[in-house]
């Protein structure tokens, strides 16, 4: 691999790890902020699989600066399943929506952080000639939409209970 190439593939991957940090940092300060059980236990797992994003990527990382190519062994682990009508939290917290501000709030973080690093892993999938980084960017664009689309059915689930709650809208 040239070594321009393989510098902006470390730099993708750089960016890449930095971002599963910080949701990784995120879920984890969701977990302990919300009061909803389940909520805690479901940010707690996906704080769990943005810490092995971040490790996957880590292991790529090396790899490349180290052989110049990507490490065909590595492979993502297993996801969770966040489907169902209220993927993220129990319906106990509809009884106190209007006091569920932490929640939803974190709700829209999570959307936006899933949503950038959904965009990006698509993008690094779209510009990468390895077929073994195009396949590696193109799962984890995958799994981060899956993150995104639980965390927004559960916000369009949550919303009109929470907006009429707190008189930001006519229902």
């Amino acid at each position: 691999m040239k070594a321009e190439k393989q510098k902006d593939l470390a730099e993708g991957l750089l960016k890449a790890i930095k971002a599963e940090r910080y949701g990784h940092s995120f879920y984890l300060m969701a977990a302990k902020s919300t009061e909803d059980a389940k909520g805690q236990e479901v940010f707690k797992t996906l704080a769990r699989e943005e810490l092995d994003h971040m490790q996957f990527l880590k292991e790529q990382y090396k790899s490349i600066l180290k052989t110049g190519k990507p490490n065909k062994l590595l492979k993502l682990g297993s996801r969770t399943d966040l489907s169902g009508v209220s993927p993220i939290f129990s319906d106990e917290l509809r009884s106190r929506i209007k006091d569920a501000d932490y929640e939803m709030t974190s709700l829209s973080i999570g959307i936006q952080l899933e949503h950038d690093a959904m965009n990006y892993y698509r993008e690094q999938s779209e510009a990468v000639d390895d077929s073994t980084l195009k396949d590696f960017y193109a799962k984890l664009a995958d799994w981060e939409a899956g993150h995104y689309q639980a965390l927004l059915k559960q916000q369009e689930e949550l919303k009109e209970d929470y907006w009429s709650s707190g008189g930001f809208s006519p229902f």
